[in-house]
Formats: structure tokens, sequence, C-alpha cells
């Protein structure tokens, strides 16, 4: 079924140096190999006339000083500090100035972003969510965005992961709980008027 624009955005989840570029801290092959199927899809949904969003994972050096129960410096390392060439979005992607960039501190894009008030104000409905970890940042922001009546779509082959466990886990897990999959070939929008 097509998706109308007018009511659809392509959410990019975190298609960040330090996660897709092989000189970065959390560098996993398949998120760079993601990377041209997700500026295929954001191409499409441009040309469609729908709302593309990305969201950067951005950390403050000091943001797990006071953690009390969990720290992702500790499960990650250090990783997307604020303002490092880690934390930019990849090169390749067409980011427009209409586009609206999410900058979030965990992997949920919802928590304690802007996201949702973002989407409301635009009548946004259906979220095409594509990018990166499967299992970890997409698969959170999907839930998140399930949890807030939002229809999580995610493009299953847009998306970067760790370990093809990871994906097909995360792909599962979205479509029997929360949301649903497709692919980007079988990603299509009503024409506008």
């Amino acid at each position: 079924m097509p998706y109308d624009p007018d009511s659809t955005a392509v959410v990019v989840v975190d298609m960040q140096n330090g996660f897709c570029h092989p000189d970065g801290s959390l560098y996993a092959p398949a998120s760079e190999a993601a990377i041209d199927d997700v500026a295929a899809l954001v191409d499409r949904a441009h040309d469609a006339g729908a709302r593309v969003v990305y969201t950067r994972d951005v950390h403050p050096p000091e943001q797990f000083d006071d953690a009390h129960y969990y720290d992702e410096f500790e499960r990650w390392g250090d990783h997307v500090l604020e303002g490092s060439w880690e934390a930019r979005l990849v090169d390749e992607l067409d980011v427009r100035p209409g586009d609206h960039v999410v900058e979030k501190h965990t992997y949920d894009a919802f928590h304690e972003t802007e996201l949702d008030g973002w989407l409301s104000a635009r009548g946004i409905d259906d979220l095409l969510i594509c990018g990166t970890l499967a299992n970890v940042c997409v698969l959170h922001t999907a839930g998140s965005a399930g949890l807030r009546d939002y229809r999580p779509v995610l493009v299953a082959d847009a998306i970067g992961y760790l370990e093809e466990d990871d994906h097909e886990y995360a792909l599962a897990h979205a479509d029997w709980l929360f949301g649903e999959t497709t692919t980007r070939d079988a990603v299509d929008f009503l024409p506008t008027c």
C-alpha cells in the first residue's frame, strides 16, 4: 500500500561516522553497507514530498559521570562525543534545509527530545525507519514510536547491524510486537496533487 507523503516521515537513525565509517570507534561493516540503501530511501522521500528526520546519537563527555545504573561508556566505550567527527552524519546523505535533525543521548530517539512534538505538529502518522543499529537504536526508537501510536515500519534492507542475528531478531521482534517490516523496493508513495 502506498504511503501518503503528507503523513509519512522517513526516520534515519544514527547514520554517523562513529558507526558507519571504518575509522569510527563503533564501526560496523553492515552499517556502512546500508548507506546506499538509506540514501536511496531518503531520495525517494524527498522526491515524493515526505518529511525526512535524521537522528544523531550525541554524548557530552560528562553524561554518565553521575550514573547510578546504566553507563553507555562502560558498555560501548566513549563514542560519538559532542562536537566530534564521529558524531557527524555520514557525507553520503543528502541532508536538506527542510529536513529535521534530532540530537538524542540514548537509544530511543523519543526519549527527552522534541521528536514527538515535531511529528505531531506536522500530522505525521507513519514512520519508515532505517539506519543503525538494528537491535539497539533502531529497535528502541521503533518501539517507542509504536507506544506513541505512530505506525513504525522498519525498512529491512536499509538497516545496519553488528551481527546478522541482531538484524533478524530486531525485524522479527518489531513485526511481532509493535510494528511492520518492508523492503526499500516495496516503499511507494502516493502521488501529490
